[in-house]
């Protein structure tokens, strides 16, 4: 076996019980059931003269932020969301996305200034399922790892 630390370390994979996602105060959202965030890199292609290759250079990247909220009552989110469709004054939210190790280690990440982007449910009902929101956010400032995970 070339990659013994695949196996040994096994035990140390996580699930979706051991992530938790916080508002900027580190109260727990209890009502989500998923997050997730994910970073695009836009990269700038150019061509030289005399070189047939194509190239890209790095330029711009883009953090958007998607979670799935069980609606058990409406909340904060929800309210600040339809004021703002009244008001046409956007909502500005700060989060902390955790997920914590077996041995007591936490990956901890910032998400700051993020805004509501794309689509986002108002109500979204179906017969026989658990009534989920879905939310779209884009992060307007460079997440911030806070802590890493470690399995020593």
């Amino acid at each position: 076996m070339i990659n013994t630390r695949a196996a040994g370390d096994s035990r140390h994979a996580r699930t979706g019980k051991d992530g938790a996602f916080y508002n900027k105060d580190g109260v727990l959202l209890a009502s989500v059931e998923t997050f997730t965030s994910n970073v695009t890199f836009n990269n700038a292609k150019y061509s030289v003269l005399g070189d047939a290759q194509e190239h890209e250079t790095s330029n711009t990247f883009v953090v958007n932020l998607t979670m799935s909220q069980v609606v058990i009552e409406d909340d904060a989110f929800i309210q600040e969301i339809f004021e703002a469709m009244q008001t046409q004054t956007m909502p500005v939210w700060d989060f902390q996305g955790s997920l914590t190790g077996r041995n007591g280690s936490e990956e901890r990440v910032i998400y700051r200034d993020c805004i509501p982007s794309g689509q986002i449910d108002l109500q979204n009902i179906t017969v026989g399922d658990v009534i989920k929101r879905a939310w779209n956010l884009f992060v307007n400032r460079p997440p911030k790892l806070q802590n890493l995970l470690s399995i020593a």
